[in-house]
């Protein structure tokens, strides 16, 4: 089957993901900004977000592209500081449309958040966010910064690729 990595991020985390998921599987690796990112060639496919405002970065790309997502084989990994939860859920389900979270599974993978690569405003809404956070872990996170990008973490998502999609034989280096 033929399958690719179609990706949205703003600051290199999920790109750094979408590539390391591109080099172990063999897919080939789309920016959504990419014109040739036409996910209708494809018969299975591994979409990739950032969460910015608790809302993931391919959403609206998602919706122009619903007719071609719909019916394919998907996994959606996201990329935040927010890690798994009921909460992230949440974000993730009010982002996408329910026709298209229901055709597909969802990897939560750690991001990074480097403080001298964002701009002065969002620092600002970040340092006042947190005063209000209740969980002293992401209040320190939010003033601070992070670093939770994890190369090991996307195993769950070339094994989904290797079991579900790809035949040995195609792609003898995926077993």
């Amino acid at each position: 089957m033929k399958g690719a990595i179609f990706y949205s991020g703003n600051y290199g985390s999920t790109e750094q993901y979408a590539n390391w998921i591109g080099e172990a599987t063999g897919l080939p690796v789309f920016d959504i900004k990419d014109t040739r990112a036409d996910p209708s060639d494809y018969e299975f496919l591994v979409l990739g977000s950032s969460i910015l405002y608790f809302k993931l970065t391919i959403r609206k790309w998602a919706r122009a592209n619903l007719s071609k997502l719909k019916g394919r084989s998907k996994l959606l990994f996201s990329v935040s500081g927010a890690g798994p939860s009921p909460k992230l859920e949440r974000w993730v389900a009010a982002s996408l449309p329910s026709e298209l979270l229901s055709e597909m599974e969802h990897v939560a993978l750690g991001g990074r958040l480097d403080h001298s690569k964002i701009s002065w405003w969002l620092r600002q809404i970040l340092w006042v966010g947190s005063l209000f956070n209740p969980d002293p872990r992401a209040r320190k996170d939010e003033r601070g910064g992070f670093d939770y990008v994890d190369k090991s973490s996307i195993e769950p998502i070339t094994k989904w690729v290797r079991q579900e999609h790809l035949g040995t034989a195609k792609y003898p280096n995926n077993q």
